[in-house]
């Protein structure tokens, strides 16, 4: 009897000490799904539009080793205080370094960005790029895949064009279709 005791506290402690309390990336991702006011997306990678001719064939290779995009955004107009939480939160779970690696920092169009990665230096499996503006709002992009490579991936960052004035959304027509045959049934 004593020894099932003290296998049940010993069960129990381990159990506590291995929960890790620390708010994730992922978490936070996954529970702003659910949250008012903000954009979620999970973006399929043929939705970054390189121009064919233009780009090397390294480009190519890196943009085939991204398997997932997953951005969240809070737009600042649907409240200050919520913006500053999420920008708060995000920079708490982001300062993990032993998990989060400062890749780099640089100001775009007065919008703060800091871009972070997992994994060794050479062969990295996440890409985070956090932002924030005080007249836009709040974001991050997570950036999924197997061996990508820092520089390669900065490099492919270059050659995107994110022109939303021409961006094909027919590209988006099998979803659609796809989401109104499962509404109907």
């Amino acid at each position: 009897m004593k020894n099932r005791f003290k296998v049940i506290v010993l069960l129990l402690f381990v159990a506590f000490v291995s929960c890790d309390n620390k708010p994730s990336l992922q978490s936070y991702l996954v529970e702003s799904q659910e949250k008012s006011g903000f954009i979620t997306l999970d973006v399929p990678t043929s939705f970054l539009q390189l121009k064919e001719d233009t780009v090397s064939d390294e480009v190519k290779e890196t943009l085939k080793s991204i398997r997932k995009i997953n951005v969240v955004a809070y737009p600042k107009k649907e409240g200050e205080e919520t913006y500053e939480l999420e920008k708060a939160t995000l920079k708490t779970i982001l300062k993990d370094t032993k998990k989060y690696k400062n890749l780099m920092v640089m100001k775009v169009k007065e919008m703060h960005v800091n871009m972070y990665y997992t994994g060794d230096s050479n062969s990295i499996n996440e890409v985070i790029a956090f932002g924030y503006n005080n007249k836009m709002g709040v974001g991050v992009a997570r950036l999924l895949g197997d061996n990508m490579n820092p520089a390669k991936i900065i490099e492919m960052m270059k050659s995107i064009k994110l022109d939303f004035d021409s961006l094909d959304l027919n590209q988006l027509n099998g979803l659609f279709s796809q989401f109104d045959k499962n509404k109907m049934k």
